[in-house]
């Protein structure tokens, strides 16, 4: 499988490319929220999914990257964090990884572009589900963290519920 020489080719750089992606995302206008997150951890959480990203693509379940990315989400709530930078942080990162592979000029024949859109479609796979489950972690991250302005919200829709 030429998309699994691609994807190694990532995991063996994934220092090299957390450590730009983390500049790009931590100095970025559309993620200027991602300051909030410590860079030791921004750098931790690149490098756990890019040594790790035949895995992510490969073998584990909905169900894991479910868990991860609500986990993901709701901290950047609770971190005050907007839902933009957090989704754009996740974009960044899927566009990075198309960049780094484009520079590293496999384009060669057949095989190797259909390997590059077999790699895409599961980068594309595995990145609209994180960003879906990064969302959904998000919106019970904030209704946890102002428990308050929830009742509030639910004592008004009562209160006008029963105005004739």
């Amino acid at each position: 499988m030429v998309a699994l020489r691609l994807i190694r080719l990532i995991e063996t750089h994934s220092d090299e490319i957390s450590r730009n992606l983390s500049i790009r995302i931590r100095s970025s206008a559309r993620t200027s929220g991602m300051q909030r997150v410590s860079e030791a951890e921004t750098l931790a959480g690149l490098q756990e999914l890019l040594q790790h990203l035949s895995e992510w693509l490969l073998t584990k379940t909905e169900t894991d990257i479910e868990k991860r990315y609500n986990q993901m989400g709701a901290r950047r709530a609770t971190l005050g964090i907007s839902l933009a930078d957090s989704c754009w942080a996740v974009t960044m990162t899927k566009e990075y990884l198309w960049e780094f592979l484009q520079k590293q000029g496999f384009l060669r024949n057949p095989i190797e572009l259909y390997g590059e859109m077999e790699l895409l479609c599961l980068l594309n796979q595995f990145f609209d589900r994180a960003l879906c489950y990064m969302v959904q972690g998000y919106e019970q991250g904030k209704l946890a963290a102002h428990p308050e302005q929830i009742r509030k919200k639910q004592r008004e829709f009562n209160a006008a519920a029963f105005v004739p």
